[in-house]
C-alpha cells in the first residue's frame, strides 16, 4: 500500500514543526527552485530572489504549530513568496518615489537659488547702467519704468512734452541694452531684455 503525497507532506510539516532539520531540508530541496524562479520573475533580481527564498523558508521553519493547518504546501509556499515579493516591490516603489521627491525638491530649490542670485546680479548691473544714463534719460526711465507713470504723467512731472519723454525713453533703453550686452553673457542678457 502506497502513501499519498499529501500524507507525506503532512508528515514532513509535522516533523518540521518539531524542529526536524532533515525534514526541513527535504522540503527546502524540493521547493527551493520553484520559489527562486517565481521570485526572480517578479523581482528581476537574482540577489533579491535569493533573499526571498531564505525568508520564505525561514517563515516555514519558525511557524511551529501553524504548520499543522497547512493542507497543500506548494501553493502555501508560493503565497508566502508572492507576499514577500510584493513587500519588496512596494518598498522599492516607496523609496524611488521618496528619492524622486527629494531630488525634485533639491533641484527646484537649487534652481531657485541660482535664479535669485542671477536676478540679483542682473538687477545690480541694470542699476549701474541706469546710473550712467544722462540726467534726463535717467529721470524718464525712473518715472516710467520704475514708478510706473505714463508718458503724459512723466511729461507733466518733468515739465516737458510727452514726445520728448518718449524720445528719452527710447534712448535710455537703447543705451541700457548696449551696456547690459557688453557686461553680461548671453543667458543673462536674455533675462535682462525681459526686465527692460
Amino acid at each position: 500500500m502506497s502513501v499519498s503525497p499529501l500524507h507525506l507532506e503532512a508528515e514532513l510539516l509535522r516533523r518540521i514543526s518539531e524542529r526536524d532539520q532533515a525534514a526541513f531540508r527535504l522540503v527546502y530541496d524540493k521547493y527551493r527552485k520553484r520559489i527562486y524562479t517565481f521570485s526572480l520573475r517578479l523581482l528581476k533580481s537574482a540577489e533579491l530572489a535569493e533573499e526571498i527564498v531564505q525568508e520564505t523558508f525561514l517563515k516555514i521553519w519558525l511557524m511551529e504549530d501553524e504548520l499543522n493547518k497547512v493542507s497543500h504546501l506548494e501553493p502555501y509556499l508560493v503565497t508566502i513568496c508572492r507576499n514577500k515579493c510584493l513587500d519588496v516591490l512596494r518598498q522599492t516603489a516607496k523609496a524611488l518615489k521618496s528619492n524622486h521627491i527629494r531630488t525634485q525638491n533639491w533641484s527646484e530649490s537649487h534652481n531657485e537659488t541660482e535664479e535669485l542670485i542671477l536676478l540679483q546680479d542682473t538687477n545690480d548691473l541694470l542699476q549701474a547702467g541706469i546710473e550712467r544714463l544722462p540726467t534726463q534719460q535717467k529721470r524718464v526711465y525712473q518715472l516710467c519704468r520704475q514708478q510706473g507713470l505714463k508718458y503724459e504723467e512723466a511729461a507733466a512731472e518733468m515739465n516737458i512734452s510727452p514726445l520728448t519723454v518718449k524720445t528719452h525713453m527710447q534712448q535710455a533703453l537703447r543705451s541700457l541694452r548696449v551696456y547690459m550686452n557688453t557686461h553680461t553673457d548671453l543667458a543673462v542678457a536674455l533675462i535682462i531684455l525681459k526686465l527692460l
